[in-house]
């Protein structure tokens, strides 16, 4: 048995004719008078009963309107409440600076416009902050890069950043090349994270097996404060992608670097799915969405998607 055959019968006893129900219906008439007959098969009891006058229920047609019509209007009611509820509650996202400086806007956007009831909360932090705020539950979902140091949480690999060193034009005018090998950043004096910061852990990690001497000048937390400091002639960075999306070209040199250890792995990390919120979860798809789409709109320099 189908709503819509409820529909046909309530309207059929309502007008008492089967042209008229089926003009009130937009359906043939055949195929509402077929629709009649599945249904008092399916029922096994005859419920309407043709005359000179028209169409008329039968006794037992009588009991099943009265139930069809109660039956309809709740449907109607589930429906209208699907309709206007609105998917609510608080999250919290969590994001390194780099990662903010390409994600953060698509994805509020993408948030307003799906889910405008859900109040959300963007932390922008080191990603061994993050780290830290995922494991004791003070943010909901974050993106990090080193799913080592998530304990309990689910962390699912999203897409993989390639570095890229960035100074001023006059700090390297002695390299031609469009691309570096590690071996070339010894001797550039580099203004970088400090040790707590993931990136920063790679970087050292490359030098040690590749026994390459890293010159760092300075070291600077702050996201907006290196990038001046590069901008300013006081040493070069190494960044991954989202972080040159939005570079001055004309004053900032930008070169990639050719070794895939010096790429940065994207993961977004939250609670298992029977312990996230609806609104969690819902936040999770759209989070996962906006990445993907930056990426293959090319809209997220240096990045490619893993293939899940």
């Amino acid at each position: 048995m189908e709503l819509r055959q409820l529909r046909y019968f309530v309207r059929i006893v309502e007008t008492g004719s089967m042209g008229s129900a089926a003009l009130d219906l937009n359906i043939g008439v055949s195929a509402l008078s077929q629709q009649m007959t599945r249904l008092e098969n399916d029922l096994a009891i005859r419920l309407l009963q043709r005359t000179s006058r028209g169409v008329t229920p039968t006794h037992a047609g009588l009991a099943f309107f009265s139930q069809a019509q109660l039956a309809i209007r709740h449907a109607d009611d589930a429906i209208l409440a699907a309709r206007e509820a609105r998917l609510s509650g608080h999250v919290s996202v969590g994001m390194a600076p780099s990662t903010a400086s390409i994600l953060g806007i698509p994805f509020m956007k993408a948030m307003r416009e799906s889910y405008p009831d859900v109040r959300l909360h963007v932390v922008e932090s080191l990603s061994g902050n993050l780290e830290r705020m995922i494991n004791t539950r003070q943010i909901d979902l974050a993106i990090v890069f080193q799913k080592e140091k998530i304990v309990r949480w689910s962390a699912r690999p999203i897409l993989e950043e390639r570095l890229f060193l960035i100074a001023h034009h006059t700090l390297l005018d002695n390299i031609a090349d469009d691309t570096l090998s590690p071996i070339q950043l010894s001797g550039i004096p580099l203004i970088m994270p400090s040790l707590g910061h993931g990136l920063r852990g790679r970087l050292e990690t490359m030098a040690r097996e590749h026994a390459i001497h890293l010159d760092i000048v300075s070291e600077i937390d702050g996201l907006a404060l290196l990038m001046q400091a590069v901008r300013n002639g006081l040493g070069a960075t190494l960044q991954p992608g989202a972080a040159v999306s939005h570079l001055d070209n004309e004053v900032l040199r930008v070169i990639p670097i050719h070794n895939p250890i010096l790429s940065r792995p994207n993961f977004l990390v939250s609670l298992s799915d029977n312990e996230l919120t609806p609104a969690g979860l819902a936040t999770r798809v759209v989070l996962t969405k906006v990445m993907r789409e930056l990426v293959q709109e090319g809209e997220w320099p240096g990045a490619t998607l893993y293939l899940n």
